[in-house]
């Protein structure tokens, strides 16, 4: 007999706790759905909804590996019956009872997915109430109920009667996030995209190179629902087998050497495009992440899951509509990376066109990889090469001004190039003021395409080649398919990102981060932030003694 034991992913049994739930992520401050009365939903349509996305019951469980074709019994009682009832099937309790007598094949203590264990099942032995039932109905596997008398019968009644005992169409459940009363097709949809991400990291079995500050705002992001992730201080920490995520840029090389040649998995994990209020260097936690097992969206080399998702992704009216609401709420706030709103900036030469060329960390890995290395004052150069009448404006990195990173160019050799240097004026304003942006590699440029603006590239940023900006990099010739610029806004803030909500701490749609955003959360690291700028004016003043 084969015994798996399944850690415990939550304090509620199956019995004890609704069908429809809030996974318990790491750090979340909220836990179980509040109902309330809704617009009564049609129950085909709630298990076509439950069916797709896969959730109820403890969904984020473990998942341990089962035969096809096997009898489920909910009570260690009834073995004999399932052995009877298709003698050449294996039999697997899911039960917290002990064995007693002549035993099933493999007992599975604890919370696990009730989708994983019924798939590929032959049949369902339960209590007519069992929540278990619903799944097994969902999914078309035979269900036989147990009577008072504790005989089995098979039970033929279709997925919808089984919902009356678990989701009430009539029932709302309020969405954490916002507090409007969502149907339970709405809530459903909620669910799923928690799923997707619990799924998806399943298979992670170790984090490298995350900052201390960072784990409260990444660890649900990463969460694979049977276990706390594992932030590990060395590489054998993780074990010999499973994937591995890495922040690169804290990550020890001789670590990513290692996995390497071990010919491990590894998970790439960045910052998103919508971050924070507030600068990485400054130990501002990010709202955002982005996940990619194929490598780093800003490494032209190859493709990244993102550039799959722009060259091959279909893109339905749904998530298209998505886009252009966030676009406008994105752009009618002013909102970047770092910042948001800001009043509007006055031209500073009229009659002449106005260029805005943002700098770059120079030793930033999209610098390295996509943008050939080139300084800041290179780029400066070659964009007054090519435009000898325009207004060249240029912004310093924040991160470089703030005196975190390498990039600073003096404002005198700037100003050889560009007729003015920025540094307290919000990108969002400058970026409504000018005519046009030119990057070398910067997601500044992404940013004025939101707001309509031309964009020339220099490098090779994920958003060129797509035939929205005018490209003077070598884009891959792999990059062939021609997008709408909602079509990329949906695959670089909807569809390939992740994002954490500061105010439940449970990850979120990309519309619930951009609202926290512009109402601009408070962060609780004001004293680590403070810190950090200290420590940032003075490595400045330092730099500036040794020239």
């Amino acid at each position: 007999m084969l015994m798996h034991d399944v850690q415990r992913a939550a304090v509620l049994t199956q019995e004890e706790s609704p069908f429809l739930r809030i996974p318990p992520f790491p750090g979340a401050k909220v836990r179980q759905f509040e109902t309330s009365p809704s617009k009564k939903c049609d129950p085909d349509l709630i298990v076509a909804a439950l069916r797709e996305a896969r959730v109820g019951g403890v969904f984020w469980g473990a998942t341990p590996p089962l035969p096809r074709g096997a009898i489920l019994v909910r009570s260690i009682s009834h073995v004999e019956q399932a052995r009877q009832l298709n003698p050449g099937s294996r039999v697997i309790v899911w039960s917290d009872e002990h064995s007693i007598g002549a035993g099933p094949d493999t007992i599975v203590h604890g919370d696990a997915d009730p989708w994983q264990m019924l798939d590929g099942a032959h049949a369902l032995i339960c209590d007519a109430t069992d929540p278990v039932g619903l799944v097994a109905a969902c999914i078309g596997v035979a269900i036989y109920v147990i009577r008072n008398d504790g005989e089995i019968v098979l039970d033929q009644r279709p997925a919808t009667e089984w919902i009356e005992n678990s989701i009430s169409p009539g029932t709302g459940f309020k969405c954490p996030f916002t507090g409007e009363t969502l149907t339970a097709i709405e809530a459903i949809k909620l669910t799923g995209l928690w799923r997707r991400q619990i799924d998806a990291n399943r298979s992670i079995v170790a984090a490298h190179g995350f900052a201390f500050w960072k784990k409260e705002s990444v660890a649900p992001l990463l969460w694979g629902g049977s276990s706390p992730v594992n932030f590990a201080s060395s590489i054998r920490d993780g074990g010999e087998k499973g994937e591995v995520a890495i922040w690169r840029a804290r990550t020890d090389p001789g670590v990513i050497a290692a996995l390497a040649t071990a010919g491990r998995t590894i998970v790439e994990v960045e910052d998103g495009f919508l971050r924070s209020r507030g600068l990485g260097a400054d130990c501002v936690p990010p709202l955002s992440i982005v996940v990619d097992r194929r490598g780093p969206h800003y490494d032209p080399a190859r493709p990244s899951e993102l550039e799959i998702l722009l060259q091959d992704g279909k893109f339905d009216e749904d998530v298209l509509r998505r886009a252009a609401f966030l676009r406008n709420r994105i752009v009618e706030a002013g909102l970047g990376k770092y910042e948001a709103g800001g009043a509007p900036v006055g031209r500073f030469a009229p009659n002449r066109r106005h260029l805005l060329v943002p700098g770059q960390v120079e030793d930033d890995q999209s610098v390295l990889t996509g943008g050939g290395s080139l300084t800041n004052l290179e780029v400066l150069k070659r964009v007054r090469s090519a435009n000898p009448n325009a207004y060249i404006i240029y912004k310093p990195h924040p991160d470089v001004v703030a005196g975190h990173r390498e990039g600073a160019s003096p404002d005198q050799q700037a100003l050889n190039y560009a007729d003015r240097v920025v540094t307290n004026l919000p990108i969002s304003a400058l970026l409504e003021m000018v005519d046009e942006v030119h990057v070398n590699t910067s997601l500044t440029g992404f940013e004025a395409l939101l707001r309509g603006k031309p964009v020339t590239t220099l490098g090779v940023p994920f958003y060129a080649g797509w035939g929205l900006t005018t490209d003077l990099g070598p884009i891959p010739a792999r990059r062939s398919a021609r997008r709408s610029l909602d079509e990329l806004v949906a695959a670089a803030l909807i569809l390939y990102p992740r994002y954490w909500d500061p105010i439940t701490g449970l990850p979120c749609p990309a519309e619930v981060a951009v609202d926290r955003l512009i109402c601009g959360n408070p962060s609780r690291h004001n004293v680590l932030v403070g810190l950090r700028r200290l420590q940032g004016r003075v490595a400045k003043r330092l730099k500036s003694m040794n020239r």
